[in-house]
């Protein structure tokens, strides 16, 4: 708070302004007087002045003292600094001499040839020295590899497992230095090779010795003929057993393919030299044509009957080693009957071999050898489940091993036998006869050389249907059944330009005609000529639309179509076969995302379009022959004949003599062409061939002729006849001619009507009127087909209508 005596305080400031200005500058302090004004405020003030201002003295020399000592550090950090740019400046100099200093002497030295003198007469110590210390860790680690290999030695027969640590270190040690050479550009190839080959000698030599222990305790029991097969083993053969598996164990594990079990190929050797003894010698039983009746019969009866034997004493074991391991889901490791089956195939397969050899020089014989070893493998894994290994698919097969090395020889000698089976079909004299009998009344009647094809070609699907690979199944289809298929085409293709040929005009001239080949056609020649073509196509597309459905065909389209649709190599689609070529000769459907196609689109629709065509001439051949037969008919004369009675009945008229060859020819033709063709063909043929002879009638006869009461008459009894012979073979078939049938009855209405009808006149009347009043006759006497038109020019060729 100010205090009351405030003129006194203006004075000690106007003193203190009066009296302490700046030194430098004699201007007043801001602060100084701040200062004064703080500590003079009053006159009592003035009497502590003494101390006031030895309070200022003091901090005067506070201040004075820091500003010698910062004057004293500002001094001594520009020292420093002078004398740290001197020493940086002295350094940079002795550096720039240094590096003077060694520009000379590299030049020197540069020009100077003894480093290289010394290098080369160091080079070869050193290279000697390099040898010296890489032989010494060659005999080292080869001085390891006899350890361990006399080490693993040591512990056999009597404990395996210790044994196979040893070995296990020298596998390991092969792998790595196989390792090691692939890395360091196949170096020390002598080294890898020699441990490699230590490796697998002592290999050899533990299962061989362990082998041995099995063999002398066989040998004491006499195996196997002092074995019964309801025997149990005893303590000591079963514990050699188990050695020989725990031996084997890491070999399974880590093994790639199926290792057949030791101890079963110990047990197996008694077997496979009574199987050489039987099979591969001289025996009657060793023959080629002795393999099927004999040596795969013998085979499989030899497995079964050891089967219960191993199962019943060792397949606990088994299970005990494998149950819980990345085999324990093979068969060939948990079923002893199908390790039973891997012991003995290899004696097999080199009975297979021999025989495959032979079939080779006697390609008659390769095709039946194929499917007596389907028939092996199929009975292998049926009867034993035997699955080689392989769980998922399944045992592949000793066929499959066949045909991965000779499957080009086996399907030229299919392909040769089939195609010779087709030709010696077609040249049999039955082989164009229609097969009557083939299917009963109202179906399709193919030739007997159609149904033997067919026959053909299922034997050849039963040939391949059990083929393991996709690429052989479809060369087989695309070489043999489909090229059959096109060479049995290419024969109706043939059958029908011929005929075409001979009835054209045009062929006539170009060509000519041979006696033979028309008298060929006389009478139904032609039909049977195109019936037999007509079936046979619908029995070939009957036959591949059902196999189409079948589930070999089905699933063979389906992989082809995954395969097309995720290959990219156009040119080879499977077995050698390119995009275009499966397409062209399967079907057009390959490759593509639709879920439309089979396996045999490309030729049904060859073989429906001879269907079609064959078809299409038989109703030319009909319609032909009609109007051959009808031509007699067509320009009779007596339509015209008067008679007394002017009520005629058709019913008690008989049939015109013209009409009666044609309906023996429409008999002929009903009856034949009734026994070929199924009901739905038949129909559809007849249909199209009495329109055709309705025109006829319709223009030549009741549009063109004249024609009294009794003549009307007799037209209406002789169209009854056609109608009634026509629906003795097609119930109702008469009614394809209903307008012909209307148009005569309209023609033959009578001049005087009774019981209510309507006479001639009065119809005319009406139907000449218009249209209207027309049509309601026209209804009234239920004859709507025909139009008013058609009605008048029918009426008008009523000779009393004329008169």
């Amino acid at each position: 708070m100010p205090r009351s005596d405030q003129p006194s305080i203006n004075l000690a400031s106007t003193m203190a302004t009066g009296t302490l200005t700046r030194s430098w500058s004699m201007e007043p302090d801001i602060r100084l007087e701040d200062y004064l004004d703080d500590k003079l405020q009053s006159t009592t003030d003035f009497e502590n002045l003494d101390s006031l201002l030895a309070n200022v003295e003091v901090q005067r020399s506070q201040l004075q003292s820091q500003l010698y000592d910062a004057t004293r550090e500002l001094e001594d950090a520009r020292q420093a600094a002078q004398d740290h740019q001197g020493g940086l400046a002295r350094s940079i100099s002795e550096f720039e001499r240094l590096q003077q200093s060694i520009d000379a002497r590299q030049r020197i030295v540069m020009g100077s040839t003894a480093p290289d003198e010394a290098i080369r007469r160091l080079d070869r110590p050193m290279k000697q020295l390099h040898k010296l210390e890489l032989a010494y860790q060659y005999v080292s680690l080869l001085q390891d590899v006899e350890n361990m290999r006399l080490e693993a030695r040591s512990h056999l027969p009597q404990s395996p497992k210790a044994a196979l640590e040893s070995y296990t270190r020298l596998k390991q040690l092969t792998m790595r230095l196989r390792e090691l050479q692939c890395a360091a550009d196949e170096a020390a190839t002598h080294l890898v090779n020699y441990v490699e080959r230590v490796t697998e000698n002592l290999w050899d030599e533990m299962k061989s010795t362990m082998s041995r222990e099995m063999e002398s305790i066989l040998k004491k029991r006499n195996w196997p003929q002092g074995v019964d097969t309801n025997a149990e083993m005893d303590a000591e053969w079963l514990q050699c057993f188990e050695k020989l598996v725990d031996l084997q164990v890491p070999e399974i594990l880590y093994s790639e393919s199926v290792v057949p079990l030791l101890p079963f190929e110990v047990m197996a050797r008694t077997f496979a030299q009574w199987f050489r003894f039987q099979f591969m010698g001289t025996n009657a039983t060793s023959t080629p044509q002795a393999f099927a009746t004999f040596c795969i019969p013998q085979f499989v009866s030899l497995i079964d009957k050891w089967e219960g034997f191993f199962r019943e004493n060792v397949g606990y074991i088994l299970v005990s080693r494998f149950r819980d391991t990345k085999v324990g889901d093979m068969s060939v490791y948990m079923d002893p009957a199908c390790a039973l089956v891997a012991a003995l195939l290899p004696v097999m397969r080199e009975k297979t071999n021999a025989m495959v050899q032979h079939g080779l020089r006697n390609p008659q014989f390769l095709g039946s050898l194929m499917v007596q070893l389907m028939n092996l493998d199929d009975e292998l894994r049926s009867k034993f489940n035997y699955d080689g290994g392989d769980p998922e698919r399944g045992w592949a097969g000793l066929t499959s091993e066949v045909l991965d090395k000779h499957f080009d020889d086996w399907l030229k000698a299919e392909t040769d036998f089939a195609l010779e089976r087709f030709h010696i079909i077609m040249n049999s004299p039955d082989a164009r006869n229609i097969d009557y009998d083939y299917s009963g009344s109202g179906k399709m009647k193919p030739t007997f050389g159609a149904v033997r094809v067919t026959d053909l070609l299922k034997s050849v699907t039963s040939q391949y249907e059990r083929i393991r690979r996709f690429s052989h199944k479809l060369r087989i289809l695309i070489d043999i059944q489909l090229e059959i298929l096109d060479n049995y085409h290419d024969r109706f293709k043939d059958s029908l330009d011929t005929y075409y040929t001979i009835n054209s005009t045009l062929g006539r001239t170009l060509h000519g005609v041979t006696r033979e080949q028309a008298a060929a056609l006389e009478g139904t020649g032609a039909f049977e000529t195109l019936c037999k073509v007509l079936g046979s196509c619908d029995h070939i597309v009957a036959t591949l639309r059902d196999w189409s459905n079948e589930e070999f065909f089905v699933t063979l389209w389906e992989e082809l179509q995954a395969r097309a649709r995720k290959n990219s190599d156009q040119d080879d689609l499977a077995g050698g076969k390119s995009h275009d070529d499966v397409r062209d000769q399967v079907s057009s459907a390959v490759g593509s995302d639709g879920d439309s196609g089979t396996m045999f689109d490309e030729i049904i629709a060859s073989y429906n379009n001879r269907r079609k065509t064959a078809e299409e001439y038989i109703v030319s051949a009909l319609i032909d022959s009609h109007q051959k037969a009808f031509r007699p008919y067509l320009s009779k004369p007596q339509w015209t004949t008067i008679t007394a009675d002017t009520k005629v009945e058709p019913s008690q008229l008989t049939v015109t003599a013209e009409l009666d060859e044609p309906l023996r020819i429409l008999k002929r033709n009903l009856t034949f062409l009734a026994s070929a063709l199924s009901t739905a063909v038949y129909r559809r043929i007849w249909r199209e061939a009495l329109e055709k002879l309705q025109d006829t009638l319709w223009g030549d006869v009741l549009l063109r002729q004249n024609f009294t009461t009794l003549g009307a008459a007799q037209f209406v009894r002789d169209l009854q006849a056609i109608f009634s012979l026509v629906d003795s073979y097609i119930p109702d078939g008469s009614l394809t001619m209903s307008t012909l049938q209307d148009g005569a009855e309209l023609l033959s209405l009578p001049l005087e009507a009774e019981n209510g009808g309507i006479p001639l006149q009065q119809a005319s009347d009406l139907i000449f009127m218009d249209n209207t009043e027309a049509k309601k006759i026209l209804a009234e006497l239920g004859l709507e087909s025909i139009t008013p038109a058609n009605a008048r020019k029918i009426l008008q060729r009523r000779v009393e209508n004329s008169e």
